[in-house]
């Protein structure tokens, strides 16, 4: 019934969406939360905010990334797009409606990040913002991979005259039909390694709701440090601290 149901939300939003992108209106930006709202509410994630988004336009928002799930639970929060590698243009269904949310694809082989910095500046300099995950892939929910300072490269120049901000955003899931979420059982919510996500999502969706919190960490700019490994470093430390926190149990500091 949840697949279903989540069929038929996006083949009838996917059409209007279209429709705005063809038109180029303001509907294009504001239709995509509408639909990930719906979708996470459907397919059985409830979301817990804490702390404040930032409202500068535009923001770079830099993330851990445990799962595909991800990309509604952070759709249904932020008005923006986000940056997936080039692969994922070419994913069955995925790959379309990411198009339909104007993701920049950027193919992350040694040799292309000027290539994709200035594919990422046009973006900002247009005033969208951006949701990154500096990681290069997910990981198994139970703690952070280590960033690549290469993916913040566009954070050293300035968006639409101005330093770009940048707002460190932790992701985790915490709870599985009410009850804490354990080391083990996480992986029903983490995709990574060789799972197939049809066979992922066919048993995410049989097991009932998960609770996802998404933290909000102080935005910062890229005059606050000395170099960008160090604002990359600031915001793996951030985001490792906020997931800890979140699984934990502890309040945010």
């Amino acid at each position: 019934m949840r697949l279903g149901t989540y069929l038929s939300l996006t083949v009838s939003l996917s059409v209007v969406q279209l429709a705005l992108l063809l038109t180029r209106s303001r509907g294009r930006s504001l239709l995509p939360r509408v639909y990930h709202r719906l979708t996470c509410r459907i397919i059985g994630l409830d979301v817990e905010q804490r702390g404040t988004m930032s409202t500068a336009h535009p923001t770079l928002f830099v993330s851990n990334h445990t799962s595909y799930l991800d990309i509604p639970v952070f759709g249904s929060l932020i008005e923006g797009s986000f940056v997936a590698k080039t692969e994922v243009s070419s994913w069955p269904v995925f790959g379309w409606l990411s198009k339909m949310q104007r993701t920049v694809f950027v193919d992350r082989k040694r040799g292309t990040t000027h290539r994709q910095r200035d594919d990422l500046q046009q973006r900002l300099d247009a005033g969208d913002n951006l949701i990154l995950f500096p990681e290069g892939t997910s990981n198994n929910g139970n703690s952070v991979l280590p960033f690549r300072s290469a993916l913040l490269s566009v954070a050293e120049r300035e968006a639409r005259g101005q330093p770009l901000t940048v707002q460190p955003v932790s992701i985790s899931y915490t709870q599985l039909n009410a009850l804490p979420m354990c080391y083990r059982n996480r992986a029903y919510v983490a995709w990574y390694g060789d799972m197939t996500l049809g066979g992922h999502l066919w048993a995410f969706t049989r097991l009932g709701r998960a609770r996802v919190v998404v933290e909000f960490h102080p935005p910062v700019l890229m005059s606050d440090f000395r170099s960008r490994k160090e604002l990359t470093q600031h915001c793996y430390k951030t985001i490792a601290a906020g997931v800890d926190n979140a699984l934990s149990g502890r309040a945010p500091d």
